[in-house]
C-alpha cells in the first residue's frame, strides 16, 4: 500500500474517537499496523486502553465504517491485540497535552 493510501486511512481512523476518553485511537496510539492486499482488504492491527473495555465492538464498528469510506478499501478486518501492552508512551502530544498528562 503506498503512503498516500495509508495516510487516507490513518485520516479515516482519526474519525474514530475512544468513548471513554474522548480522543481518537490514531493519536492515542492504539493502531500498531495496518496492512492491504491485493483484493483490497485491509487488517488493521490495534489494542484499546484496557482489555475489559466494554466498547470494544463499538470501536471496531467504528473503524470498518470509517474505512468503508476508502474507495481502495473493499473490507476491512480488525485484530485487537495486546502485545505489546499499551501504554502512555504511545499517545501522541496532542493526546497527552488533551488528557493534561505529562
Amino acid at each position: 500500500m503506498d503512503q498516500e493510501l495509508k495516510d487516507s486511512i490513518m485520516g479515516a481512523l482519526e474519525l474514530v474517537v475512544d468513548p471513554e476518553l474522548g480522543i481518537d485511537i490514531v493519536n492515542l496510539g492504539l493502531v500498531y499496523d495496518l496492512e492491504m492486499d491485493e483484493e483490497g482488504k485491509v487488517t488493521v492491527e490495534m489494542t484499546l486502553t484496557s482489555m475489559g473495555c466494554p466498547l470494544a465492538g463499538t470501536i471496531v464498528e467504528q473503524v470498518k465504517a470509517a474505512l468503508a469510506e476508502i474507495p481502495e478499501v473493499k473490507s476491512t478486518d480488525v485484530n485487537i491485540v495486546w502485545n505489546p501492552p499499551w501504554s502512555k508512551d504511545r499517545m501522541s502530544r496532542y493526546a497527552k497535552i488533551a488528557l493534561g498528562i505529562r
